[in-house]
């Protein structure tokens, strides 16, 4: 357990004193809040180089050879997958609460002529078109280089060394709330939650690690079954190219802890369903361990 000491201290100190003198210096408001952000995504990875080299593991076997043949199926699900999932709880909090769909998408024509930017109904229509394709179809690929940094670390060492010690199940649930609570000081900057809320900043703290089980569930089984790192991120640069597609058509006063994100209740449930379904699958095959990303063993430890 040596080395998963070295790697989670590592990422902790290293993004958690990052964020917090972004906290620090303005937050959210921050001009330099996308570079640091981007930035701190590829901590994990930088983790997991350092402790590499501490402990003399060597990077045979990353976790970065694709493994194609036989698994294109998992590779399509990462892709498309999260996409389909964010539209599913979108569609049924809209079901539920049809006072918050507006059609005319007027809450972000607002957000863009806020900023001086000239939009009617027409071209408002197009814009929608464009970032629904682009999220869609390009952000796996255009978001390849952050995701992966998050991903090298959570899916392709952590969960594999905890899988030398303990279940699949065991090891997804750890893995997934140790990824939830990495994100506290951006959470308590208001990161998907906002900060005007009852329990603020734990309720949005722990409404995090719960999603993060979930789709840190799905994540999971698309690595353990195509014995690569590469669909995690992948259906991870689809998540975040992709939730933020129900702004176009929110209206109204919406709790983000219920939706329509997909890190609400309801607009997350197809993550729920899906994650639900991935760690009972996962639990129910044998577990060789040349389903080990890293060469390792225990004993090594």
């Amino acid at each position: 357990m040596k080395r998963l000491g070295i790697f989670l201290a590592t990422t902790f100190i290293l993004t958690w004193s990052l964020e917090f003198i972004l906290m620090a210096n303005g937050g959210y408001s921050n001009p330099y809040l996308i570079f640091i952000l981007s930035g701190v995504m590829l901590i994990p990875a930088i983790s997991v180089v350092i402790t590499r080299l501490i402990t003399h593991e060597g990077f045979k076997k990353f976790g970065l050879k694709p493994h194609f043949k036989g698994n294109i199926k998992f590779y399509l699900m990462a892709w498309f997958g999260p996409s389909v999932l964010i539209l599913t709880g979108a569609a049924l909090y809209f079901l539920i609460f049809p006072s918050h769909f507006d059609p005319t998408m007027s809450s972000i024509t607002q957000v863009y002529q806020a900023q001086g930017i000239d939009v009617t109904a027409s071209s408002m229509t197009t814009i929608f078109i464009a970032q629904f394709a682009a999220g869609m179809l390009l952000s796996p690929v255009l978001n390849i280089i952050t995701t992966l940094g998050e991903e090298i670390g959570w899916r392709g060492y952590l969960l594999p060394k905890l899988r030398e010690h303990y279940s699949d199940r065991i090891a997804i649930v750890i893995s997934g709330a140790i990824w939830g609570l990495w994100h506290a000081p951006i959470i308590a900057m208001g990161h998907n939650y906002g900060t005007g809320y009852p329990f603020y900043p734990w309720g949005g703290i722990l409404a995090m690690i719960a999603f993060c089980l979930f789709i840190g569930s799905f994540f999971s089984y698309l690595v353990i079954r195509t014995k690569s790192v590469l669909p995690a991120a992948i259906g991870h640069g689809a998540l975040n190219g992709f939730v933020g597609i129900t702004a176009f058509f929110t209206i109204g006063d919406v709790s983000p802890f219920i939706g329509p994100m997909a890190t609400g209740i309801i607009g997350g449930i197809g993550f729920i369903v899906i994650g639900t379904i991935c760690f009972v699958l996962v639990g129910r095959q044998a577990k060789p361990h040349s389903l080990n990303l890293n060469t390792v063993t225990a004993k090594t430890e």
